[in-house]
């Protein structure tokens, strides 16, 4: 019997596979919207590329919510529809097009899905009473429920791709924090028992081996099955 691959053994396998949640700052969600919160502190979370800040509320409850560009300590956080403020937090029906919001939710009350890594942003491109149609940072369009929730402005931490590691420690600890497989031997490279595609039968492998239509999903990888067999006539 093979062994699994390293998609089928993440949440299944020793502490190199589990995600380290005992080290996140918490949940990041729309905790409120029916009050003003007041920014007390920016955080830096292994669990998130972006900037966290935490925000307090009157009656002393607290929240997480990704953190935009040019938000500081003291600002405050709202839901007041007629106000666009960065980190604010509106319904999208109450969003004009063209201004750049970001975490949006995929469902009403979900807490935020889409675009919450650092420095992107999405913009609405149409707007009709059953539906919003929002161009997300890989230039696809997407249709979203008019009572989804975002929050207004750029993500902080942009630019953070741009600076190489330049060496392979820094790239350990980096994956470390995250308890990411690192480095990963590609597929070519291993023995037959541990990838469909591991071989030690001759220089070339990487070669493609067509997988059957009916194969288990575990073995549907690399050049799935044909269209067409047979020679063209």
């Amino acid at each position: 019997m093979g062994k699994n691959l390293i998609q089928q053994a993440r949440g299944k396998g020793g502490p190199r596979y589990r995600s380290p949640s005992f080290r996140f700052r918490g949940k990041v969600s729309f905790a409120r919207t029916d009050a003003e919160g007041v920014v007390r502190d920016i955080l830096d979370c292994p669990g998130h590329h972006a900037p966290l800040m935490h925000v307090e509320y009157p009656d002393k409850t607290t929240a997480l919510l990704v953190a935009p560009e040019g938000i500081s300590v003291g600002d405050r956080v709202g839901s007041d529809p007629q106000t666009w403020d960065r980190g604010h937090v509106l319904k999208l029906t109450d969003i004009p097009a063209g201004i750049p919001i970001f975490n949006i939710e995929s469902a009403p009350g979900d807490g935020g899905k889409f675009c919450r890594t650092s420095g992107v942003f999405a913009k609405i491109v149409a707007k009709s009473n059953e539906s919003i149609t929002i161009q997300l940072p890989s230039k696809k369009n997407r249709v979203f429920n008019p009572d989804c929730r975002a929050s207004i402005g750029v993500i902080a931490g942009a630019g953070r791709p741009e600076k190489p590691f330049l060496k392979a420690g820094k790239k350990h600890f980096q994956m470390k924090s995250k308890n990411k497989l690192y480095p990963r031997s590609s597929a070519c490279k291993m023995n037959a028992v541990d990838h469909p595609y591991g071989n030690k039968r001759s220089a070339r492998k990487a070669k493609q081996k067509p997988v059957n239509r009916f194969t288990p999903p575990g073995r549907k990888v690399g050049k799935l099955w044909p269209r067409r067999t047979g020679r063209k006539k």
